[in-house]
């Protein structure tokens, strides 16, 4: 037990010495909507984004290696309530369900840094891993009610130019709900969309 400890507290020791960390800022867009559990009420795609700082641990030669983040997010979708009698009668119609949100990405990605000096101009890479959102605050409807936060997958791909400038699109899966009806109350929603990220490394 003593060696296993040992070896894994030698290989961290050996990663840590030898990755290198790069930071900087990061801003995009969200294409997102809402995934309800049961198909009652028509939902459509809305657009919002999202800014913050990002952090990448590469080990180098290899390719591998984390990036994590912390940014603002706005992400949510067009509901019509209106078809419902349960909520039309109350007043609600086609409204705009608008999450705003702090999230935190930590994602294993791979990059292709042995191109024979072509890295250094384009290099792609892929990542994918969980992100932890809290929420901030949310559309005011009376009809719906959020959770404190939520959690989620996201996976994607992407490039490094010139050895800063990272592009990349991906997509989020919310595992736990968003959003949940006051009157139905098994009747919720999970956050699934689109993302597309600018991020300039120092």
């Amino acid at each position: 037990m003593r060696k296993t400890i040992l070896t894994l507290l030698v290989l961290l020791t050996a990663f840590c010495a030898s990755a290198e960390f790069r930071w900087g800022p990061t801003a995009g867009i969200n294409i997102s909507t809402l995934s309800w559990k049961q198909d009652l009420i028509t939902t459509k795609q809305t657009v919002g984004f999202n800014a913050g700082a990002m952090g990448e641990i590469m080990i180098p030669g290899i390719g591998f290696g984390v990036d994590f983040g912390l940014k603002y997010a706005l992400h949510g979708a067009k509901v019509n309530f209106g078809e419902k009698t349960v909520w039309s009668a109350d007043g609600f119609g086609n409204e705009n369900v608008m999450i705003h949100t702090l999230q935190i990405p930590v994602n294993l990605r791979f990059k292709w840094t042995r191109l024979n000096g072509a890295e250094r101009y384009a290099a792609p890479f892929v990542y994918a891993g969980p992100v932890f959102t809290f929420n901030l605050s949310t559309s005011k409807l009376d009809c719906i009610e959020h959770p404190e936060g939520s959690f989620g997958l996201q996976c994607g791909v992407g490039g490094e130019f010139f050895e800063h400038l990272q592009f990349s699109v991906g997509y989020l899966w919310g595992l736990s709900y968003d959003i949940r009806t006051v009157k139905l109350d098994n009747f919720s929603a999970q956050n699934r969309g689109w993302q597309v990220n600018f991020a300039w490394l120092f």
